[in-house]
């Protein structure tokens, strides 16, 4: 059976949370020691000035050899630092101008097609711990949209479908966005794998869609992980695939990347 390694990573736009420095190269390093097939990334730039105005998506893709990789846009600006930033209705990163932020999905094999889903922001704002230089800080922050982002692969048995999201850390919200999801995917071709930040603990996501947990371990705060919200989850496939699962310390982001080793 061939092997193959999915992965998923909150990129925190590359910074290095204790400084605050965002460096290309330490990106580069950090997803080439994962060494995935197949990664969703959250929290990704395209263009943004505090990144260089690289696209980070393309630099993931570099650095792993893909063959196929999608930007997905949420937001036109940058969020948190800018206030005039606006919802992004693009289908894709290709045709957008200016900084964005938004999500990605980087893959080994060949892609068949891509689709997106939008979900639009919760109209509240709720306190929560940023990275800052030195110590964490509380500042109430408004929810974004959020999207999510498909693709069906060519494997090695034949077409499996990938998804990956970043959804709302507004309770309720993310859960509804999830369980939404999981019914867009259902009539893709399967197994189904979806991956991602889903801003819920644990079990949470697996019992609130029925789908299996392919890998578990804590993936936040990265200094000292206490809680997982990154998750891989399967439709159409069992544990008894998974050949070995891992949660990685890295040099960027408050996240915890984790990855499951699938044999296929």
């Amino acid at each position: 059976m061939a092997l193959l390694r999915v992965a998923t990573f909150n990129l925190l736009h590359g910074m290095e949370p204790a400084s605050g420095a965002t460096d290309p190269d330490a990106l580069g390093d950090a997803v080439r020691a994962i060494d995935a097939d197949v990664i969703g990334l959250q929290e990704v730039d395209r263009g943004q000035p505090r990144t260089g105005g690289i696209d980070q998506t393309a630099l993931v893709a570099g650095a792993l050899g893909a063959v196929a990789w999608r930007f997905a846009p949420s937001v036109h600006g940058t969020p948190s630092e800018d206030p005039s930033w606006l919802p992004s209705t693009a289908a894709d990163g290709s045709a957008t101008v200016g900084p964005t932020y938004g999500i990605g999905l980087v893959s080994r094999l060949p892609v068949r097609g891509w689709w997106v889903r939008r979900f639009p922001a919760a109209p509240f704002r709720l306190p929560l711990l940023v990275p800052d230089s030195g110590r964490p800080r509380l500042v109430r922050i408004p929810d974004e949209p959020r999207v999510a982002l498909a693709a069906v692969l060519s494997g090695p048995s034949g077409p499996f479908t990938v998804v990956t999201a970043h959804l709302s850390f507004v309770p309720g919200w993310n859960a509804r966005q999830l369980r939404a999801i999981a019914r867009w995917v259902v009539r893709m071709p399967q197994p189904v794998l979806l991956i991602g930040d889903f801003n819920l603990p644990g079990p949470v996501p697996s019992r609130l869609t029925g789908w299996t947990a392919l890998a578990s371990g804590p993936t936040y705060p990265a200094p000292a992980p206490k809680v997982q919200l990154d998750h891989i989850l399967a439709l159409g496939l069992g544990p008894d695939r998974v050949s070995d699962h891992h949660v990685w310390t890295l040099p960027v982001s408050d996240h915890r990347a984790i990855s499951a080793d699938l044999s296929v």
